[in-house]
């Protein structure tokens, strides 16, 4: 059944909690953060089709890579809401290859970008933005004490931001795209 009636006095339970708690509560912010950048990050995976990015030492179907993140992004998910989960430091680490391997192809950061170019690059951007709000809304309740994470979760959180930004950065550089810097004027 895609509906149970329950949350429709405006809670949720989740399951660290036999109480349910307000869908406004920062836990709930925080989920849902999180559901709305893995379920952007679909549309990216499905947008990718077979591009690939070709790192140094190997190539990398995108698609695979988006969806790889997406499962992480569950575990992130699962551990929040009190499941006996959590990212391990070699998701960081890979995570890490992905976006080192992305800038070995690239021209160096000099500047900020106009977000921009080509539809892929444009949506990685919007997803940039959304990870760094889930980031945001996580470190919240990590704050206030309303959840403990592992180590490595913030940092891949961190890090997913970055990887998008790589991404939108890489998918200019494959359609030769010149970034365009801020004008401040």
């Amino acid at each position: 059944m895609l509906y149970t009636r329950k949350g429709d006095g405006g809670t949720t339970k989740t399951f660290s909690c036999d109480q349910r708690v307000s869908k406004s509560s920062s836990i709930a912010e925080a989920l849902g953060s999180l559901d709305e950048i893995n379920s952007f990050l679909g549309l990216i995976k499905i947008k990718t089709g077979d591009i690939s990015f070709k790192l140094p030492n190997k190539e990398v179907l995108v698609s695979d890579t988006v969806n790889r993140i997406q499962q992480d992004l569950f575990i992130i998910q699962a551990e929040l809401a009190g499941a006996d989960k959590t990212i391990l430091e070699e998701k960081v680490k890979w995570l890490e290859e992905i976006i080192d391997g992305i800038e070995k192809t690239l021209p160096p950061i000099k500047t900020f970008f106009v977000s921009g170019g080509v539809e892929l690059a444009t949506l990685s951007d919007i997803a940039r933005t959304i990870a760094r709000r889930a980031e945001r809304r996580v470190v919240g309740v990590v704050e206030d004490g309303k959840i403990k994470v592992g180590k490595d979760t913030l940092a891949y959180l961190n890090r997913l931001s970055s990887a998008l930004y790589a991404f939108a950065r890489s998918f200019n550089h494959l359609a030769n795209i010149t970034e365009e810097p801020p004008k401040y004027r």
